[in-house]
């Protein structure tokens, strides 16, 4: 029955109609994908600030775990912390670059018998931007090139 619709459907278009149809729906085809972005995106740990107010020093670490949940990461140098990492991201469009809007650490210090010390909120203004891609690797000593290196070897 769908084969007949479309036959009987494209039997009344010409050539340039078709074309036109063709390029119509490609372009809808190709938009398609931008639907639904909103242009935010959170990663991360996504703490409600109510609860986040809700630790007080000397609450139980397991208390600690039923309001928040688990920690992005812990602490393994220095006494025991947990730290909840988010990051937003806003871009206009999907393809666009990126721009982090906003990231925090809340962290959360206990002593050793695993109750709250004190609870930190750190911002942006916090920190330093670092740049995880920055594709170099420091070594100690002069910076060869390759065929130095080489050469250096096959010296006589």
């Amino acid at each position: 029955m769908a084969g007949w619709a479309f036959r009987n459907f494209s039997v009344g278009f010409t050539g340039a109609t078709a074309v036109r149809v063709a390029a119509a729906m490609g372009l809808a085809a190709s938009l398609s994908g931008c639907l639904g972005y909103e242009g935010v995106i959170n990663r991360g740990a996504i703490v409600d600030q109510r609860k986040a107010e809700q630790v007080k020093p000397g609450m139980a670490a397991p208390q600690v775990m039923q309001l928040l949940g688990t920690p992005s990461t812990t602490s393994t140098i220095g006494g025991d912390a947990w730290y909840y990492v988010s990051q937003r991201i806003e871009r206009s469009l999907a393809f666009m670059p990126q721009n982090i809007t906003d990231q925090r650490v809340l962290a959360v210090y206990f002593d050793k018998s695993r109750k709250v010390t004190r609870v930190a909120d750190y911002g942006m203004e916090d920190g330093k931007p670092v740049d995880f891609l920055s594709r170099t690797t420091p070594v100690a000593g002069p910076d060869y090139h390759l065929i130095q290196s080489l050469l250096a070897k096959v010296s006589l």
